[in-house]
């Protein structure tokens, strides 16, 4: 058992310690202002167009508040545009812009480097078998 898993043993330490390694490599590796959820929603919306603000924050588990402050602020960069379903005046749909694809294009070979760094000591099966494991925790 290593150091580090004597002095946090709880899941829920370790999974904080995990993000805080994130956050760190996600500001020393991607030259940009734009967040790992901003680029998650990116890469979500880009793969669902026309989805709905709830939708994008269903798909990224965060609240009205967050995912309508997360839209305005992609939209404010011209990364997304918002408008109005023309089906139903409740709901905002969003699509990735061309400047957005681009900017996704452009921090891609970052994102992967935050990935190769977060699991440089793991074999691809452990990668493997460490996504699913977060996924089953993730589950309702």
């Amino acid at each position: 058992m290593s150091k580090l898993a004597k002095i946090l043993p709880h899941t829920g330490s370790l999974i904080r310690r995990a993000q805080q390694r994130h956050a760190a490599e996600w500001l020393r590796l991607v030259p940009t202002t734009i967040t790992s959820v901003q680029f998650a929603a990116l890469a979500f919306l880009a793969e669902t167009p026309g989805a709905s603000q709830r939708e994008l924050g269903d798909a990224l588990e965060i609240d009205r508040s967050t995912v309508a402050d997360l839209a305005a602020r992609l939209e404010r960069h011209g990364l997304v545009v918002r408008e109005q379903d023309q089906t139903d005046r409740r709901r905002n749909v969003l699509r990735v812009t061309p400047e957005g694809l681009r900017e996704m294009k452009r921090l891609r070979p970052h994102v992967d480097k935050v990935e190769e760094a977060l699991t440089r000591t793991l074999s691809p099966s452990e990668v493997t078998q460490l996504r699913t494991l977060l996924l089953r925790l993730l589950e309702d």
